[in-house]
């Protein structure tokens, strides 16, 4: 739960904002290590193994937990920190991150759909092998459990690995209508090549 000891439950604030007192936390929104000294947010949970802290990089909490981080700011949480840290940011800046943070989740795409592979340095999520720069691929939902909680993360995979990935039990993407959909959201691919791939992902059941 917390990567150092903790003074007695009771005396525990809600809220810490401190520098990392070591380098072996990390951010529960991004997955990443948070260096040590770099900010970061200490929410107090009651967890099976007793109360600690989840640690979170000061703007990853503001991407995706804005209210909690204003409420930390309320309490000046970096007091309750064992070494205060000299300064953090402003409380507009973490909101403007948080407002930006939210755009991109709106205009995000949702899988299922067809796109063009970018850089030619990715690789198929199924297969493993890379994937052509410019080449058609195709965009599927994947169940992931973190924690208790389960989420559809995006992966991508080529046209011929379609199929056993729908058919995968940690699949999030319906195989009823997929070849519709991709037809749907891939007009802005050019149709032959689109098609060509449509054709390569065969029959979907």
């Amino acid at each position: 739960m917390s990567d150092e000891q903790q003074p007695a439950a009771e005396q525990l604030p809600p809220y810490v904002i401190e520098g990392a007192r070591s380098s072996r936390s990390r951010c529960k929104t991004c997955r990443r290590a948070i260096p040590k000294g770099a900010l970061r947010l200490g929410i107090l949970i009651e967890g099976p193994y007793g109360t600690g802290y989840l640690w979170h990089h000061l703007k990853c909490a503001a991407r995706r937990q804005i209210d909690r981080v204003e409420e930390a700011y309320r309490s000046e949480a970096w007091k309750a920190a064992k070494d205060p840290p000299a300064k953090v940011p402003p409380i507009d800046e973490l909101r403007q991150h948080a407002e930006k943070a939210a755009e991109r989740r709106q205009t995000r795409r949702q899988p299922p759909y067809a796109e063009l592979d970018p850089s030619g340095r990715a690789r198929c999520k199924h297969c493993g092998e890379p994937m052509e720069k410019g080449a058609v691929r195709i965009v599927l939902g994947r169940r992931v459990q973190f924690g208790n909680q389960i989420r559809t993360t995006p992966i991508h995979v080529h046209p011929r690995c379609v199929v056993p990935v729908v058919q995968g039990e940690d699949s999030a993407t319906e195989a009823a209508g997929l070849i519709q959909t991709l037809r749907e959201t891939g007009r802005e691919l050019p149709a032959d090549r689109l098609e060509v791939a449509l054709a390569e992902i065969g029959e979907v059941s």
